[in-house]
């Protein structure tokens, strides 16, 4: 899925003919376009870092939920929505402080134009010594408001609303099927791929404007050194 995660963030900073960039039609004409262009490989800059990103965020969100949960479990409680949200948070906060640096490399790689860059980076490490020798250290926390504010609130909405919908159906099946409470056959596969699906997108609605600005943020400065944008 990578290579709609790529045309993703072009169409996200992507101005037309008023910044000489391409102007995108729709999703599979810029595919072709950037295939036409720059072939396969190009939909793939930037995977490395991307990759790495996306484990360790999901690595530490799935961690810290599973040691909220044993922590209740063994007080015999259950997390209510407000722990879930609380969780979700704090996990998305810190990831977002921890990640920050790698989505930046990430961009940088996604979005690389001749028109806009004096020399192209070659690969993550070049893009790493770049940025340091060119705009300092704390380039790699550019922007990191938005960052946060998306994290924060996307993983509190998906992991929220995950739980409660697993709730109520799970409540729902266990009144018409009379089944007792922790039977593991309540669900079948179709069944969490519609509630991963479902909170998903309830997340993606709430929290994409302040993806769209975390991108731009991130661009490139031009070669003059000047930042595409002042602030968030």
């Amino acid at each position: 899925m990578y290579p709609l995660d790529f045309v993703r963030t072009r169409f996200q900073v992507n101005d037309g003919p008023v910044t000489n960039c391409p102007t995108y039609k729709n999703t599979a004409h810029a595919i072709f376009t950037i295939t036409r262009l720059k072939g396969m490989k190009r939909l793939f800059a930037g995977f490395f870092p991307s990759v790495l990103a996306s484990s360790v965020s999901r690595l530490y969100i799935s961690s810290l939920r599973r040691a909220k949960q044993r922590y209740f479990r063994n007080r015999e409680e259950r997390l209510s929505p407000s722990l879930h949200l609380a969780s979700a948070a704090e996990a998305g906060a810190l990831v977002s402080i921890c990640t920050n640096p790698i989505w930046l490399i990430r961009t940088r790689l996604e979005l690389q134009n001749p028109l806009h860059q004096s020399r192209p980076y070659s690969g993550v490490y070049d893009t790493v010594r770049t940025i340091l020798r060119e705009e300092g250290w704390t380039a790699l926390y550019t922007r990191l408001g938005p960052g946060l504010l998306m994290q924060v609130s996307h993983g509190a909405i998906q992991f929220t609303a995950y739980e409660e919908l697993r709730r109520i159906i799970m409540v729902d099946y266990e009144e018409r099927k009379k089944k007792p409470k922790g039977a593991s056959n309540l669900l079948n596969s179709f069944d969490y791929a519609v509630l991963g699906g479902s909170s998903k997108i309830a997340a993606i609605l709430v929290t994409y404007p302040f993806q769209v600005i975390q991108t731009r943020s991130q661009q490139q400065p031009s070669n003059e050194g000047i930042p595409r944008y002042t602030n968030s």
